[in-house]
């Protein structure tokens, strides 16, 4: 960069990809796929293991299918468009969509689940308040109670006495996770360079057809919504697209 090039506003480093596992914790089907998914194809392709774990099924996502019949369809769905970006274990938590609540047996089920798969890394969905730092864009209850849990769960895991039932039914506590992740977060400071892998996180959100049919007119572009917030992260990381993730260092000691 020459003196005279100008400065890139709000400029991300790279995140530190030296690991091997990561779990990736969201609310519902599709949570991953509007941004991260590439930057899991990305991590597939170095030879990490990644599992996703959706606290819900989705079914309340789709105002013209009963939940009954959306719920399944989801499932499908995420399983499909998972495999697309190289995960081969999905696993649904079965909580109900749309009235997630934050407390202790939310973090207890989180819990066992990072004790299970003791993860590096683990990864979630943006749970600020809002999706821009304005304040405008308004994020939604299901994505906020998710977050919080999945951070509180991460530092539950690492204590033998919290949730000790766990530990006498043969879980080892797991003090293992050295940071979460959250995808989107207006605060973001760290970014993935998704240029190799950006197609494949399209073709992964086009997976998730019953959903997309549902939003608006029904004629959303999944290639250009993405690639317009891709666009926009890697000029902060200077690459052609990028996913951005606020990080939450753990084991500060």
């Amino acid at each position: 960069m020459t003196d005279d090039a100008p400065a890139v506003p709000n400029p991300l480093q790279p995140a530190n990809e030296d690991w091997q596992r990561g779990l990736a914790i969201v609310a519902h089907p599709d949570d991953l796929e509007f941004g991260a998914a590439a930057a899991v194809a990305r991590w597939t392709g170095q030879g990490k293991k990644i599992t996703y774990v959706l606290v819900t099924s989705g079914e309340a996502g789709i105002d013209g299918m009963d939940p009954d019949e959306a719920g399944p369809a989801r499932e499908t769905e995420q399983r499909e468009s998972a495999a697309i970006v190289g995960v081969s274990q999905v696993d649904f938590l079965r909580l109900p969509d749309g009235v997630l609540e934050y407390g202790v047996a939310l973090r207890r089920e989180l819990c066992r689940v990072i004790r299970t798969h003791q993860p590096e890394i683990v990864l979630t969905n943006n749970f600020r308040d809002s999706w821009d730092e304005a304040g405008t864009a308004l994020n939604m209850s299901d994505h906020m109670v998710t977050g919080r849990a999945v951070l509180d769960a991460a530092r539950d895991a690492a204590n033998r006495w919290v949730f000790r039932e766990q530990i006498d039914a043969g879980l080892e506590k797991w003090g293992g996770v050295r940071e979460v992740w959250a995808a989107g977060s207006p605060l973001s400071k760290h970014g993935v360079d998704t240029t190799d892998t950006f197609e494949l996180g399209v073709r992964s959100l086009e997976a998730h057809a019953a959903y997309l049919r549902g939003l608006g007119s029904g004629d959303f572009d999944a290639e250009e919504f993405l690639e317009g917030f891709a666009r926009q992260t890697g000029t902060r990381l200077g690459v052609r697209y990028a996913a951005a993730f606020e990080v939450f260092r753990l084991n500060m000691y």
